[in-house]
């Protein structure tokens, strides 16, 4: 319990680490856009702020979530309202960040492809490479460092946020390479195409962007709708199997779903009729070794295993 306590406090600290560089690079992306006149770079701002609030949420979360494990075994356990805690919380917070981003993206794509029809636009290419050369570098290393710590913490959260700098940075390093050969074409036969190359761009990272929010929207809304995972699947009904086979029940009937970092897992064994009478202290024990070989034991898991011999209450 003191060690998942200790991850969640230092996935905190990382989500902290990584909201307050966003509000800075955020500001400093608005600021260059504006300053410079490029959209791709207001783009750039946008993206960082939709970053940083949706990661006030998912701090919000890791709090109530650490919260929750702090009461479990105590006697207020069953006296709260939310008596199954707040895991399923972050399922919801990863679909609702997937979905503002998706809308970033899609209204991005939609404004870059008017300014085409329009006539493009033309920023000052050099500041817009400066900024989007050190934005590049910052958000690389910062998704880097990201990725590093949940090695250890494999938070889903910290793994979206290692994403979207990953995202972020890619980002910036197309604007840069993009301002770059806007500034190539200064003074060339080719120089018309610099009011194209702003818009242009914005579409190209755009189109490439899109795809991930989507991805991870799909997984969230797989927990959102208790899809059950189908390797937690095989594996509990394995694990049935073999307690079935061990202790002479009829049949077992397993649900399982997941919801974040948060697994339910629910077995009912259908026992014969003329099987044997067993204490409490018995079946106890079948559940504790079913549970074992199950594995995953943490205030995460929820395990529910019971014994019948009417088939209306395993179904």
């Amino acid at each position: 319990m003191d060690n998942i306590e200790a991850r969640t406090a230092r996935e905190q600290a990382a989500l902290q680490g990584s909201i307050r560089l966003l509000v800075v690079l955020a500001g400093i992306s608005f600021a260059a856009g504006l300053l410079t006149g490029s959209f791709a770079v207001l783009f750039d701002g946008f993206y960082a702020l939709i970053d940083a609030s949706m990661g006030g949420l998912a701090l919000l979360v890791s709090r109530l979530i650490q919260e929750d494990i702090r009461r479990q075994g105590t006697p207020a356990r069953g006296r709260v309202r939310y008596q199954f805690g707040f895991w399923h919380l972050e399922p919801l917070v990863l679909a609702l960040n997937s979905i503002m981003l998706v809308l970033v993206v899609l209204y991005a794509l939609g404004s870059a492809l008017l300014l085409l029809l329009d006539g493009g636009s033309e920023p000052d290419f050099g500041w817009a490479a400066l900024y989007a050369g050190g934005m590049a570098l910052a958000c690389l290393v910062m998704g880097w460092r990201q990725r590093r710590l949940n090695r250890d913490l494999k938070s889903a959260f910290v793994a979206l946020d290692a994403k979207s700098w990953a995202m972020s940075g890619a980002i910036s390093a197309a604007l840069f390479l993009a301002f770059l050969v806007a500034l190539a074409l200064t003074g060339t036969r080719h120089a018309w195409l610099q009011p194209f190359v702003d818009p242009a761009i914005l579409v190209a990272v755009c189109l490439a962007v899109l795809p991930m929010p989507l991805s991870d929207l799909r997984a969230a809304l797989s927990d959102v709708f208790l899809l059950a995972p189908e390797e937690l699947d095989r594996h509990v009904r394995a694990r049935a199997a073999e307690a079935v086979q061990r202790h002479g029940f009829e049949t077992s009937y397993s649900y399982v779903a997941k919801m974040g970092r948060s697994v339910l897992i629910e077995i009912h064994f259908l026992v014969p009729p003329d099987w044997p009478a067993h204490s409490i202290a018995e079946l106890d024990a079948i559940r504790d070794e079913v549970g074992a070989a199950i594995g995953g034991d943490g205030p995460g898991r929820w395990l529910t295993i019971c014994f019948t011999e009417d088939p209306d209450w395993a179904f």
